[in-house]
């Protein structure tokens, strides 16, 4: 039996301004400052006990440094490797103690494309704080989007080396997959090797709304919505940070039960992934997608 991962843990990003984006971030978007390390950056959600969400570190230019997951145990980790390395994956480090400032153990690989990955359990972990109603900030990562030259094939990777299970497709050309009931922790669609997004749940529509006036006043133009998709059901509006990553405020966000869940293909159209039709009524605001691969692809990240 697949071993899985059970979690999105955290995103590391490198960017050319790190005070802007860890300005961003912290004041903006409503993450909390966890620690700071060796010229990193690294914040964490109010309502997640993972340690950090988002790592931030300074270069030359704007890359996706590593995609975090968590697993449940430590004999979890070796599994998960193992079957990583039986693969063909190229493997960057093998289960260890980790020395980051959450601890924990984990190893970390390239996925088929080039995108490095850690799994990682035993991290310290945070009290989640409560959140007051009216505070638009994020509970937790929700998911991350990768384009792909080979998305169907990185699907499958992903399912059968760690353990993610499918939910639906839209089309043939994006597909969303988890690791626990949240419908997609993670999704994956055409395009040049690279990251399309960052979302991050808020606790409601009421809270992504007043997250929306905050970013206009803020001076942070609106991408694309506000509006509700239709794989997941999730809400969503989507920004760019200084440094040019694209993110996402998401609510309500379906959750799966593994036991009667019949993954869907849903019909590709402009009310699929905009339900409401709202997000395209400003002029301009469209989805995202990355043009060039990453520029981190099969580099070991720091």
């Amino acid at each position: 039996m697949t071993v899985s991962v059970t979690d999105l843990q955290y995103v590391a990003l490198a960017v050319p301004d790190i005070a802007a984006e860890s300005d961003f971030f912290r004041d903006v978007w409503k993450l909390e400052p966890a620690f700071e390390q060796n010229g990193m950056v690294y914040l964490a959600a109010i309502g997640s006990s993972h340690p950090y969400v988002i790592r931030l570190r300074q270069d030359e230019v704007r890359k996706t440094d590593l995609i975090g997951y968590s697993a449940a145990s430590r004999s979890d980790v070796d599994a998960l490797f193992a079957q990583v390395q039986g693969s063909g994956a190229k493997i960057i480090s093998e289960p260890a103690e980790l020395d980051g400032p959450a601890g924990g153990y984990g190893f970390r690989a390239f996925d088929p494309d080039g995108h490095a990955f850690e799994v990682v359990a035993d991290s310290a972990q945070r009290t989640v704080g409560e959140l007051p109603s009216a505070l638009a900030a994020p509970l937790r990562i929700s998911h991350v989007v990768l384009h792909s030259p080979a998305h169907k094939a990185l699907e499958q990777w992903y399912r059968d080396v760690l353990g993610f299970r499918l939910s639906d497709w839209l089309g043939d050309f994006m597909v969303f997959l988890r690791c626990n009931p949240a419908h997609h922790r993670l999704a994956i669609l055409p395009g040049p090797p690279a990251l399309n997004h960052i979302a991050f749940d808020v606790a409601s529509i009421d809270a992504l709304m007043r997250g929306l006036a905050r970013m206009n006043g803020a001076g942070i133009e609106l991408q694309w919505g506000p509006g509700r998709h239709t794989a997941g059901n999730n809400t969503f509006t989507y920004y760019t940070t200084p440094n040019g990553n694209t993110v996402e405020y998401t609510s309500d966000l379906e959750e799966v039960d593994e036991a009667t869940w019949q993954p869907k293909v849903h019909t590709p159209g402009l009310e699929t992934m905009d339900q409401w039709g709202t997000g395209r009524i400003i002029p301009g605001n469209k989805p995202h997608a990355e043009m060039a691969p990453d520029p981190a692809l099969w580099q070991v990240p720091a």
